[in-house]
């Protein structure tokens, strides 16, 4: 098998693109919209919340969690989800810079 294409971007790039692949459902969306509003972390809860099967949040939880935007501690025979902070902070921080470079460049723009 050939080389992928990713391999051709920087670790950020590739970082930044896995994780708003990650956010491009409107159900992880949903989820960390829910984690965001409790008081602590949250175990079956979250598939009360969403009109999906057990297996298909779980399939989102894993997939938020295997990028590191949720973490998940297991308690007795359950795992409980919480946001990861750090992450969200990091990514603000990439937005940010983003956003600081679309406000420079549109002063000089056409």
């Amino acid at each position: 098998m050939g080389i992928t294409k990713s391999a051709f971007f920087s670790e950020r790039q590739n970082n930044l693109a896995k994780i708003f692949k990650a956010l491009g459902h409107p159900a992880r969306i949903a989820i960390i919209e829910f984690l965001l509003k409790a008081d602590s972390c949250i175990c079956g809860d979250i598939v009360n919340e969403l009109p999906l099967s057990q297996a298909t949040v779980s399939q989102h939880l894993r997939e938020l969690k295997e990028i590191g935007l949720i973490k998940g501690n297991i308690e007795g025979n359950a795992i409980c989800y919480c946001i990861d902070q750090e992450k969200f902070n990091n990514l603000t921080k990439e937005i940010a810079s983003i956003n600081e470079a679309i406000t420079q460049k549109n002063e000089k723009c056409c």
